[in-house]
């Protein structure tokens, strides 16, 4: 990867995937994109859906380098192109970067309408990268669709947007979709770790995990995360530094508030709930990561016939897994949102606890029903021997 010069650039920036082969999580995407390069199977308009901070710009961008570069369209551009190196640095005249949230008018989209007819100034392309393309309005859609129906031979068209249900239907039908999804914690967690060996930073795996949790799949959220804590704490991060900073409860005692829940332990839990408040940890982080874990454990019974012990040595079922993630789910309302933080989520534990010990009505009338037969069998059996003595004895 090339970092950008500059005299400082944050980590998220610096570390930008600048290749194919830098982007991170997306491999569906860049399979996709690098065929239709390589098979000049090019379409006019592409549109990027995803979370913050998955690659939608960077791929848009790297995009437009595999078309304008040297010898191009091509996939294996070289990074000291100018061509290439102008895109990255933003002064390349033939892309041109929209934020639609700020230029989202009809005046506006028709100003662009007018200028795309003009032939490319540098390369063979004009790339028009639309960024939060949900933003425009609805005349500002309109004024857009014809020409974003039959464009110029010579332009092309990237959207990206984290809301795509604002995005009018007439323009999804005339876009090629990708979905880029939440990247992967062990992916993220991997990406780290280089950066901190580029950057001489000395981390524990404790804490480049703690990070990865917290960034919720997105790689520029991690990035920006560590390089936080790199002002913060200097060249050495330790887990304890990020828990702090960021109110994050360790994943140690993530997984013993779990077995206090799993094994119905009230005293437990309120005393481990009590320690992470007196800590000043974030109640509604904890509940996302305990979330996480149950469901962790909810896939481990499914795939080992139905019950599971990884919450402890208490061993719970897939029904009863999913009852206790369904009662941490509800209580996430009045946890983000109560008067009363701390004591909506011990409640919202307690139900917990409750509803995991709780018995599914359509499952006990089928024990039931079950009993049922076999109490009915044997006096049925018994009768019929002491009818057929009777008759004998008739006889």
């Amino acid at each position: 990867m090339r970092p950008v010069s500059s005299s400082y650039q944050v980590i998220a920036r610096k570390w930008r995937p600048q290749t194919f082969d830098d982007v991170v999580g997306q491999d569906h995407v860049v399979r996709t994109l690098k065929n239709a390069i390589a098979r000049n199977r090019i379409a006019h308009a592409y549109l990027f859906v995803g979370p913050r901070g998955t690659g939608k710009t960077s791929m848009a961008r790297i995009f437009a380098k595999a078309l304008n570069c040297a010898g191009g369209p091509r996939v294996d551009f070289s990074a000291d192109d100018p061509a290439v190196q102008a895109i990255a640095d933003g002064t390349y005249l033939d892309v041109i970067e929209i934020d639609g949230a700020s230029n989202n008018s009809v005046e506006q989209v028709r100003d662009l309408r007018e200028t795309i007819n003009y032939s490319p100034a540098q390369g063979k392309f004009k790339v028009y990268i639309i960024d939060e393309v949900h933003m425009l309005s609805a005349s500002a859609f309109n004024a857009l669709l014809k020409t974003l129906e039959e464009p110029p031979a010579h332009v092309k068209f990237v959207f990206a947007t984290t809301d795509v249900q604002k995005v009018l239907p007439t323009i999804l039908s005339r876009c090629q979709r990708f979905d880029l999804k939440p990247i992967s914690t062990e992916l993220i967690a991997e990406r780290l770790r280089k950066i901190a060996k580029a950057e001489n930073i000395k981390i524990s795996d404790e804490a480049v995990a703690s990070i990865s949790r917290l960034a919720d799949g997105g790689m520029r959220d991690a990035q920006s995360i560590f390089d936080q804590m790199i002002s913060f704490c200097g060249s050495e991060i330790a887990e304890a530094d990020v828990l702090d900073v960021y109110g994050l409860v360790a994943a140690g005692k993530v997984g013993e508030l779990a077995s206090a829940v799993a094994s119905g332990d009230n005293r437990r839990i309120i005393t481990l709930v009590d320690e992470c408040d007196s800590a000043g940890r974030d109640l509604v982080r904890l509940l996302g990561d305990l979330q996480a874990l149950v469901r962790e454990a909810l896939l481990e019974a499914i795939a080992q016939g139905g019950r599971t012990s990884r919450l402890g040595d208490t061993p719970l079922t897939t029904e009863q897994l999913t009852r206790l993630l369904d009662a941490l789910r509800e209580g996430e309302g009045g946890v983000k949102h109560g008067l009363a933080e701390r004591v909506n989520f011990e409640v919202t534990l307690l139900k917990a606890v409750d509803a995991s010990r709780a018995r599914a009505i359509d499952s006990l009338i089928k024990e039931l029903a079950a009993l049922a037969d076999e109490a009915g069998g044997a006096p049925d059996s018994a009768s019929t021997e002491g009818s057929a003595a009777g008759e004998k004895k008739k006889g």
